[in-house]
């Protein structure tokens, strides 16, 4: 394993390494002594003047609580619904992901160590916005949904609700993805802005979480519930099934019954393969025979519809079927969904069943041919990886245009607009099967390059590359 992936957390403190802002924290009381307990999630810390929160994006300073993190973030990137295990709200929907620095636990599975472990954030990975850039940038693409995702979103409290509110005021819903170790004021919060909550259940085993995650379970039930009471948000649930820590039939069937007993059977649930990553890499990635037969068994216990997550290959467990008639309402390979079998009411349009689906944003048409620009970037997909980032940068002061051919083999691009000065990031993946790769045509002062994407919600970065 790399130095870097086990230097002590926590080591130098962030905001000696790095400029970060200091603005007030909501969520806290003051206590004697200069001290302050934060209530944003179930840890509740206290901290004494000048000394940091588990998060490590939390401090004292001067007997209030601060964040450190407000507006820190990793490149902004366009991606697609589905990268959030959300199969059942406007499918194929094109979404602007958003993740920060810290969290409030320590999984030693993490994905995203890079930038959720506050000690190994480095300058290089982020960059710095306002709620205002965030919206701005949203409209100028034309996408319709923020995500706040990646590490987690639970400590970007203040950021979230910001920037949130004014994306509302915009007509851009907010879609939260979060392992969830939250108190129950901060989900109350919550409910006034995010629309779309899509929740990471780990295990039903308090044990697991102890041992993994540094979290505890019960918290993040009683936060679940409280979401689902609400009646109002879009909910689903996914289950990231860890080799060898959680990745029996008996575990699975439990996550399916304390969701069938507490949250019912229309919820959809999603259990999620798992690949080697941080501190635990000693272990194969998840059988995909027993994702298969965790989603069967959760299918007879009684759950409506249970997708596989992180799984390139066409099947059931990606297809969403009418659970009138069994026709396909939404077909799926990867990341890619076509919602053929929907009408614009969201209903079957083989029965005229309401199947309970939103129905998909309008996606992008093919716009030139590959010839119309002189430089060509390509990008071959090879073994499991079947997605990537692709980040571009507009070096000029003038407006700019790409094409994006998402598969080798075709002949026309998607326009995509840079505005002067603009970096961007957005997501490909494999179309099919036998797709060989993705191409990129761009003009002089563009730069363009590719980063592997793990599995879904993985935010690939330089440190994490090297180490």
């Amino acid at each position: 394993m790399s130095e870097l992936a086990t230097a002590p957390v926590g080591s130098v403190p962030i905001d000696q390494r790095l400029d970060l802002p200091s603005r007030p924290a909501r969520l806290f009381q003051k206590l004697p002594d200069g001290r302050v307990q934060c209530h944003l999630c179930p840890r509740n810390c206290t901290l004494a003047p000048d000394r940091y929160g588990f998060c490590k994006v939390r401090k004292n300073s001067g007997g209030d609580l601060v964040t450190l993190n407000y507006g820190v973030s990793v490149q902004l990137t366009e991606e697609v619904i589905e990268t959030e295990a959300v199969n059942h709200f406007r499918p194929g929907a094109r979404i602007l992901s958003l993740g920060n620095v810290g969290c409030m636990m320590r999984c030693t599975f993490c994905q995203n160590w890079a930038t959720s472990q506050a000690a190994h954030v480095r300058e290089e990975e982020v960059r710095r916005y306002t709620p205002e850039e965030v919206v701005e940038t949203a409209l100028a693409h034309g996408i319709g949904i923020l995500s706040w995702t990646y590490n987690d979103p639970v400590v970007w409290h203040e950021f979230v609700l910001d920037t949130a509110r004014l994306a509302r005021r915009h007509g851009i819903l907010n879609l939260y993805k979060s392992a969830f170790y939250i108190g129950p004021e901060a989900v109350n919060e919550l409910h006034e802005v995010i629309d779309i909550f899509s929740l990471s259940l780990k295990s039903m085993d308090p044990a697991f979480y102890t041992r993994m995650t540094r979290a505890r379970l019960e918290p993040v039930l009683a936060a679940m519930k409280q979401v689902r009471r609400f009646g109002d948000r879009h909910l689903e649930i996914s289950n990231l099934m860890v080799t060898g820590g959680n990745d029996t039939l008996e575990d699975a069937a439990k996550v399916a019954r304390w969701m069938l007993d507490e949250l019912g059977d229309d919820v959809p649930l999603h259990y999620v393969r798992f690949h080697p990553a941080f501190e635990y890499t000693g272990v194969e990635r998840t059988d995909i025979d027993v994702l298969k037969a965790a989603r069967e068994q959760a299918l007879a216990m009684g759950v409506r519809h249970c997708y596989l997550g992180n799984v390139f290959e066409s099947g059931p467990w990606s297809d969403t079927a009418c659970l009138g008639c069994g026709a396909v309402l939404v077909k799926r390979f990867g990341l890619r969904a076509t919602a053929a079998g929907l009408d614009g009411e969201g209903r079957c349009r083989a029965c005229g069943a309401a199947s309970g689906i939103a129905v998909a944003a309008p996606g992008r048409a093919a716009a030139a041919s590959r010839e119309a620009l002189p430089h060509e970037v390509t990008h071959r997909w090879s073994g499991e990886i079947g997605s990537g980032h692709v980040d571009v940068e507009n070096l000029t002061d003038a407006p700019q245009t790409v094409l994006l051919c998402r598969d080798l083999r075709e002949a026309a691009g998607e326009a995509i607009r840079l505005r002067p000065r603009e970096r961007w990031r957005f997501l490909v993946s494999r179309q099919r099967p036998d797709s060989p790769g993705v191409a990129l045509r761009h003009p002089d002062g563009v730069r363009a390059e590719f980063w592997d994407v793990l599995d879904r919600a993985h935010f690939p970065t330089a440190q994490e590359m090297r180490a």
